[in-house]
């Protein structure tokens, strides 16, 4: 083994401590007595929550629209002769796996024997707050200010997809980009560095400040054959996505899988912040939540209040349901039956309430139910 020692070190410019503006690759171990990153902290890089997927409180398949599947998640679709089936699935094995990630959200296409409409779209979308954005030390008005996106994504069908960005305040403004061409079957990295623009506007509020959409396809009503990728341009509706190659899309059951989503501020993906579960799911019910509760009632006029386990982003919908399953909003159990008729609504970001006139019926009578509570952009 080869070995070299020395005392110092100058620099590209002639001078000590050494500063190489053009990076150094080292394959072995570097020790130092400190490390001081130039953009970013050490912790907490991550803008995207439930990146890895691992938590779905909601359930773990859906063909619905909305919020169904994985936290944080959006699924959209339209023009389908079938819906795709939106999943929480396993990574078992490539490089998703070997980066350290046993969870992926999984999409498979249904059955379009229509082909490819011009209407036709299925994709999924992850919001930020555009507070999150406005303090996270990303200079988004300069051009030579950049932030990074990397993600894992595996396709059944071999071709190329489209996704983009999408600012809310202001002039909405718009960012195209690719994956590149997919090869079959295999997880594949892939890291998009986007500069700052002057038309983006980031208000500090819980509002929602942008959007990344991943297509899986998109008709010509949203594509644009003139797109230009990687760059910023005020939003157009019908230019979303350069053209789109329809070859999954019109592959029966063809399955797209994604993992390890990361949004940090600065010119280089860094490796994934693996976060705990109990972290992720900490931070998942800021936006929704579900639980039990269960009371005995004293009076005609029944009224119970309850915290949420976390504090709400905004004010949330809530539903109230007799047992785990979800199936009726607005009833509750009551004695071993059921017992319809509750109103329900939260008080503020950190608790709700029920309440029923009971009449008689009430007095001494324990009840029971579960709830949700969502608060997502």
């Amino acid at each position: 083994m080869s070995e070299i020692r020395v005392t110092n070190v100058l620099g590209e410019n002639g001078n000590s401590p050494v500063n190489f503006t053009k990076g150094i690759n080292m394959s072995g171990i570097a020790t130092a007595t400190s490390f001081v990153p130039t953009t970013g902290q050490l912790s907490h890089r991550n803008l995207i929550i439930n990146g890895a997927m691992t938590v779905a409180q909601r359930g773990s398949s859906s063909t619905a629209e909305g919020y169904h599947t994985i936290d944080r998640i959006y699924q959209l679709y339209s023009g389908t002769d079938e819906a795709p089936t939106f999943a929480q699935a396993d990574v078992t094995s490539g490089g998703a796996y070997d980066a350290g990630f046993r969870k992926c959200l999984k999409i498979t296409n249904g059955n379009q024997t229509s082909g490819a409409g011009a209407g036709d779209r299925v994709r999924f979308e992850y919001r930020i707050e555009a507070q999150d954005l406005a303090n996270s030390g990303w200079n988004y008005k300069s051009t030579s200010s950049y932030i990074t996106l990397s993600f894992w994504v595996k396709s059944s069908v071999a071709q190329n997809f489209y996704a983009r960005f999408y600012s809310y305040d202001g002039t909405p403004q718009a960012y195209s980009f690719e994956t590149g061409a997919l090869t079959a079957n295999t997880w594949t990295k892939v890291t998009k560095t986007i500069p700052g623009n002057s038309n983006l506007q980031f208000d500090n509020n819980n509002a929602a400040g942008m959007i990344m959409s991943f297509a899986q396809y998109a008709g010509s009503n949203y594509t644009d054959a003139g797109n230009t990728m990687n760059t910023w341009a005020a939003y157009n509706g019908s230019s979303r996505y350069p053209t789109n190659t329809s070859t999954w899309y019109t592959t029966n059951d063809a399955t797209w899988e994604f993992t390890g989503l990361q949004f940090e501020v600065g010119p280089v993906a860094t490796p994934f912040e693996h976060r705990s579960f109990g972290e992720e799911e900490d931070r998942c019910m800021r936006y929704y939540e579900e639980g039990s509760f269960s009371f005995r009632a004293s009076g005609n006029i029944v009224r119970y209040c309850q915290a949420f386990n976390k504090r709400k982003r905004a004010n949330p919908t809530m539903k109230v349901y007799y047992d785990s399953s979800k199936a009726t909003d607005g009833t509750i159990n009551s004695g071993n039956s059921n017992n319809s008729g509750w109103s329900r609504s939260a008080t503020g970001k950190n608790g709700f309430n029920i309440e029923k006139n009971t009449g008689s019926n009430g007095n001494g009578v324990d009840f029971a139910g579960y709830y949700t509570a969502e608060s997502e952009l």
